[in-house]
């Protein structure tokens, strides 16, 4: 009977112990709900700034659920930052389009900084590859540059030919960024350096 008890208290705990989570699960999800609904609020603001930092958090939340209401804004969006902002959220939510011109971005003066910014983020540098061969020579310089920092064994291939390009400003864009792609193949490959057995003289010291 006492054994019975127990595996009752035992299955019992079990239960209480999956229901907490999935009560704890379900509460950091509403929590997060509730905090971008207060976050797409912010893209009616006045300020052009609050817009632009709503719109770059939603981005970060990658919140799906205000898509809809993301693309109203950005159809009637004035400021050229703000628009810049709402696709890079637009894209995160999975509107792949997007891209072109976040892209596009890496040609004017006075957004290509912001664009960087943004593709720098990107969890892979693949979706750029199909842009280096289509874009003028400042985006290509910018693209690269985005490269330096995202690309992997893959992108060396992909660079390579611009490292041979007449522009000189090409050239070295992709030769700064072969050199930072192969700095940081060598970092993570490299194998940890073993620590050597010190050998000491002093017979006072204690044996290793």
């Amino acid at each position: 009977m006492k054994i019975f008890c127990s595996a009752l208290i035992l299955i019992f705990s079990s239960f209480v112990a999956g229901a907490a989570s999935v009560v704890a699960q379900d509460e950091a999800g509403a929590s997060q709900s509730v905090n971008s609904a207060t976050v797409a609020r912010k893209l009616s603001s006045v300020n052009a700034v609050e817009r632009r930092e709503a719109a770059e958090e939603l981005a970060r939340l990658a919140a799906v659920e205000h898509r809809r209401l993301v693309e109203g804004y950005r159809v009637q969006e004035r400021d050229a930052r703000v628009r810049l902002a709402l696709d890079w959220a637009l894209y995160r939510m999975g509107k792949n389009e997007s891209l072109f011109q976040l892209v596009r971005a890496l040609g004017s003066k006075k957004q290509a900084e912001q664009s960087v910014g943004y593709l720098k983020q990107l969890e892979s540098p693949e979706p750029l590859y199909i842009f280096l061969n289509h874009v003028n020579g400042n985006t290509q310089i910018r693209l690269l540059e985005v490269l330096a920092a995202t690309g992997n064994e893959g992108t060396l291939e992909r660079i390579k030919p611009f490292t041979e390009s007449l522009d000189p400003g090409i050239a070295d864009a992709a030769k700064f960024a072969e050199r930072e792609i192969n700095l940081r193949l060598q970092e993570t490959t490299a194998p940890e350096p073993k620590r050597q057995r010190k050998v000491g003289s002093n017979e006072n010291e204690p044996p290793l």
